[in-house]
């Protein structure tokens, strides 16, 4: 207006159009320029932000409803579509490009793709277990989603499968068979060390179910004290519950603890059970599970508790590595507490390996299937005795009931199961199929890696072949030899001196010697005496 103007004072004349051209050009040019500006301005902005790049593969419906979804979300930046269908491919679809699944790699590679989330229910299962695999191995992180129907409405037909841990066991499961013992713990005042542990606090929801009057929670964990403390106080805020953040190993606050709290009956499951950790680890691993023990047991003796119960493993059966030693050290302490205590009745329970227990081969294998394998064994042939979490934890608590003093309790577990047989279930539950010289277009390789140190081939239960009848069938008394009193304070003394001079060779030795089998070092022993 203000260029008219003037054109017109100053006696030109200027066509019209002329005037027209020249408003339409400059309105184009500061809209593009507001426009490039814009641009250089998000550009700037997302290269600042940490936004997740994802590829959607599959433009179909559940795909649109992603992208719709995601849209709304600015920590997320969706860089396109992938489809296998040729009629979608180089068209746009909400406004996002469909790519060629042949050219994933450089798309992610060029607009560096942080996920591809494949969008495909309708397909089957093991055709997005292929997809994902291919894609896993041009380096491209994948993901599946199912539909959002499934999602809102799972039902038995889902695509989604779970694996079913009765496989792994060989037989039926027995936690049904074993009876509640709720009138042994009703009213009690009960510890549990170890509350935070898999054993610890499965110990704690059963004995929850029992009505005691008290339950004294402990662990030197505090994140795991505070999630079993905060899950029980939600189960029932009738029953008083004692958070107790305390070691094993601290002889006057355990004593302190258990006088304070009236304690009656304790279940010791504190240990360290990690067998590659504590083979690594000898003088804190023979502390906490043998020192640690005594301390616990001595201090119930000492206050007057009525029942001690200390959950032991088929590792301490001739153990070959420094954990199952020092569990069975501890297992030769309670023994040796049993046959000098007036008052206290000790006893122990031995099982194999527990599904779902931290650090078992389960969560270990879900999370490399979850990856994309490969699912590691250390042997073909490398077998276990497996057993449920509520069927070792309704065991310890029958053991209470049952005991006379002294006892070895084991469960009838059946046959062991072979680990290797374990993966491939695990797999083929998950909706894969096993890579294998038969099958070189498996999605999963089982992958050997060789024995760890100190690990057994097959483990036992039994160090004798005696065994006692319980009132339930499923439930044996083992009858094995002991150390003597002296014997005892003989390990122990070794096993401290080593701790206290830090000389974990020296350790190793007296836990492997003082923990085999009774009649391997009867000799040995008796001469030691008379020297």
């Amino acid at each position: 207006m203000l260029g008219a103007v003037t054109v017109h004072l100053a006696g030109i004349d200027i066509p019209i159009r002329a005037w027209i051209a020249a408003a339409a050009c400059n309105s184009l040019l500061s809209i593009g320029a507001r426009a490039l500006v814009r641009q250089m301005l998000l550009a700037v902005y997302r290269k600042g932000d940490n936004r997740l790049r994802i590829v959607i593969y599959g433009a179909g419906q559940t795909g649109q409803q992603l992208a719709a979804a995601l849209k709304t979300d600015r920590s997320v930046e969706i860089i396109g579509f992938v489809d296998d269908n040729p009629t979608l491919q180089s068209q746009t679809i909400s406004g996002l490009k469909v790519h060629s699944p042949i050219k994933v790699k450089a798309l992610c590679d060029k607009r560096q793709v942080d996920r591809v989330i494949l969008a495909m229910p309708s397909v089957s299962l093991p055709r997005q277990r292929q997809i994902s695999r291919r894609l896993n191995e041009m380096g491209c992180e994948t993901r599946l989603l199912p539909s959002f129907a499934e999602m809102m409405n799972r039902t038995a037909n889902s695509e989604e499968q779970r694996f079913d841990a009765n496989a792994v066991l060989n037989r039926a499961r027995l936690e049904d068979q074993i009876p509640e013992t709720g009138e042994s713990y009703e009213g009690k005042v009960v510890m549990i060390t170890g509350a935070g542990g898999s054993i610890g606090s499965e110990l704690c929801r059963q004995i929850f179910s029992c009505k005691p009057k008290k339950i004294v929670l402990v662990d030197h964990s505090e994140f795991a004290l505070y999630a079993i403390s905060k899950e029980l106080h939600a189960l029932n805020r009738r029953i008083k519950i004692a958070s107790v953040l305390m070691s094993v190993t601290d002889r006057k606050g355990i004593e302190r603890v258990m006088r304070s709290k009236g304690v009656q009956v304790v279940l010791h499951a504190a240990a360290y059970k990690h067998v590659p950790i504590v083979e690594n680890n000898e003088l804190a691993g023979l502390w906490n599970n043998v020192f640690g023990t005594k301390i616990t047991a001595e201090a119930a003796r000492s206050v007057g508790v009525e029942r001690f119960i200390l959950v032991s493993t088929d590792k301490a059966v001739r153990p070959s590595n420094v954990m199952g030693a020092s569990k069975r050290l501890a297992e030769l302490v309670i023994q040796d507490l049993a046959t000098r205590s007036s008052g206290t009745r000790f006893s122990m329970v031995r099982f194999g390996n527990v599904l779902g227990s931290s650090g078992s081969i389960i969560p270990l294998f879900e999370e490399q299937i979850a990856s994309g394998g490969p699912v590691t064994v250390t042997h073909p042939e490398v077998t276990r005795f497996f057993m449920t979490i509520p069927e070792a934890s309704r065991l310890v608590l029958l053991a209470g009931s049952f005991t006379r003093g002294g006892d070895v309790f084991v469960l009838d577990m059946g046959q062991p199961v072979r680990i290797a047989q374990v993966a491939r279930q695990m797999i083929e539950a998950a909706g894969y199929s096993v890579r294998d010289h038969d099958n070189k277009d498996g999605d999963i390789e089982i992958r050997y890696i060789g024995m760890r140190p100190g690990e057994k081939l097959h483990e036992e239960l039994l160090i004798g072949q005696d065994m006692l009848t319980t009132p339930h069938p499923k439930i044996l008394r083992a009858r094995e030899g002991r150390l003597s009193e002296i014997q005892v304070a003989s390990a122990l003394n070794d096993i401290r001196l080593a701790i206290e001079s830090g000389d974990s060779e020296a350790a190793r030795a007296a836990a492997f010697k003082w923990s085999m089998p009774t009649d391997d070092y009867k000799d040995a022993s008796t001469a030691q005496l008379i020297s």
